[in-house]
């Protein structure tokens, strides 16, 4: 497997709507694992192909080690509900954070590597970073839905304090 390189905002690819894949052969499985070894190298919790230079409809999402990592390939958003504003950051916009409106639940029809199909539903944070990566298969940028730029102290502050929120729960349990 390899590490591949991080495509950074302004490049063209990260703006361009994904072809949608037809092959699903060994070069397709390579990809997904190469980009899941990328990800995990850069500490992400997900990655679309044209991060990698690949303007294809794929995908991979991880939001906790323990749990099985999505792949997604040519995802169709079938349903959408609730909202919320959290603070998003992006691989391809390295040092940039901000407050983002996304639906709270989401429910994706998509292909596994085989190209069999398969429905996912998610909620919270996993719904966002779905989408988040759906939207750069569409060419739709993070930066464009930013409501709010959070500099890096006010992000790590609140970082600090929800750790010590946590603790503090653990202490009380």
């Amino acid at each position: 497997m390899a590490i591949l390189e991080i495509v950074e905002y302004p490049s063209a690819i990260l703006k361009q709507k994904c072809k949608e894949v037809v092959k699903f052969d060994q070069k397709l499985a390579t990809l997904l694992d190469n980009m899941y070894e990328t990800m995990v190298e850069v500490d992400g919790v997900g990655l679309a192909a044209p991060q990698i230079g690949e303007a294809i409809q794929v995908a991979i999402v991880e939001i906790d080690e323990d749990q099985e990592v999505i792949e997604l390939i040519n995802p169709v958003v079938t349903a959408i509900g609730g909202k919320e504003v959290e603070i998003e950051g992006c691989l391809s916009f390295p040092g940039l954070y901000g407050e983002v409106e996304r639906p709270f639940y989401v429910k994706v029809e998509a292909q596994e590597r085989d190209g069999s199909l398969y429905e996912l539903e998610a909620e919270g944070y996993e719904a966002r970073a779905i989408l988040h990566e759906i939207d750069h298969l569409n060419g739709v940028l993070f930066d464009s839905k930013i409501i709010r730029v959070v500099e890096l102290e006010e992000l790590e502050e609140l970082e600090a304090a929800e750790e010590e929120e946590m603790s503090k729960e653990g202490e009380e349990l």
